[in-house]
């Protein structure tokens, strides 16, 4: 099986790109060649300058490879879900996009963009969405900025919109990891909130839970949460980690009767999904520099 990955040289990537290649795929993976990952000898790297944020058009060479699957790693907003979507339906079996917990409404009432009761946690699957889109247009100054038009709401749309593109959706938590969130800062910032629950996920059981996801062809047409199976409270994590000093997290704005914890029983139970490491010990470790 042919999976190309669009973006997959930093942070999630490379362990997703290590995952699918045990399980012998053949891989392309699109991106720039700004950041050149160590990739598996075998992963055919296509380097093209349009395969940045946000990718609205895929080159010949990545169209050649001809994937099963196409794992879009970096879609943003609607313009370039689409540009995936026009150029793969009908021509790749299934398309595998990455979002976030910030499509739910529980998130626009943490945030304070949405005025309303607190939302029910864990949130599943289907849980409500926002009602206002485009979440963080207030902080850009200009249309061209990132924060002006993304919205994972419009990816998630797109990768459901074709029949002829089966789409899977994958809602990711607060990942961590040696290159990412390392030094916990998304737990350690908040301990002014010690009972405010926030999903997180090791980098390596992140990635092996995409992987599963494109190698299964029963996650087509689906949507999943991907994190810890249970959701700490922040003083709960705290009681398990090392103690260190860290900057306090921007609270302004922030109501924290809402919390952001997912409820991932659901790719547990259809897809078989298995933490690679444990969670608990693997936030420890991180701290500890030793993951």
């Amino acid at each position: 099986m042919r999976c190309l990955i669009i973006g997959g040289t930093r942070a999630i990537g490379p362990h997703v790109v290590r995952r699918l290649h045990a399980r012998e795929w053949d891989i392309a993976v699109l991106h720039r060649g700004v950041h050149r990952a160590g990739l598996p000898e075998g992963v055919l790297q296509i380097t093209d300058e349009s395969a940045g944020i946000p990718v609205l058009r895929v080159p010949l060479a990545a169209q050649r490879f001809a994937p099963d699957v196409v794992l879009h790693m970096i879609a943003m907003g609607e313009p370039d879900a689409e540009a995936a979507m026009d150029t793969f339906a009908g021509r790749a079996g299934r398309i595998v996009v990455l979002s976030s917990g910030d499509v739910y409404r529980a998130y626009g009432r943490f945030a304070g963009t949405e005025p309303g009761p607190i939302e029910p946690t864990p949130l599943t699957e289907n849980a409500p969405l926002r009602d206002r889109l485009f979440p963080y247009r207030g902080s850009a100054t200009s249309a061209d900025e990132l924060n002006y038009w993304y919205d994972k709401i419009f990816v998630e749309r797109a990768a459901l919109s074709r029949r002829d593109l089966p789409g899977t959706i994958l809602r990711l938590p607060k990942v961590y990891g040696p290159d990412e969130n390392a030094d916990l800062a998304t737990v350690y910032g908040f301990r002014r909130q010690p009972q405010w629950r926030w999903t997180h996920g090791y980098v390596e059981n992140v990635a092996e839970a995409i992987a599963l996801t494109v190698a299964d062809p029963r996650a087509a047409n689906n949507v999943f949460n991907v994190g810890e199976a249970h959701t700490p409270t922040i003083a709960e994590r705290l009681a398990r980690l090392p103690d260190r000093q860290a900057a306090v997290a921007d609270e302004a704005g922030r109501n924290f009767d809402q919390d952001i914890a997912y409820d991932t029983s659901k790719i547990r139970r259809e897809l078989g999904f298995i933490e690679t490491i444990d969670e608990a010990r693997a936030m420890s470790a991180c701290v500890l520099g030793s993951t």
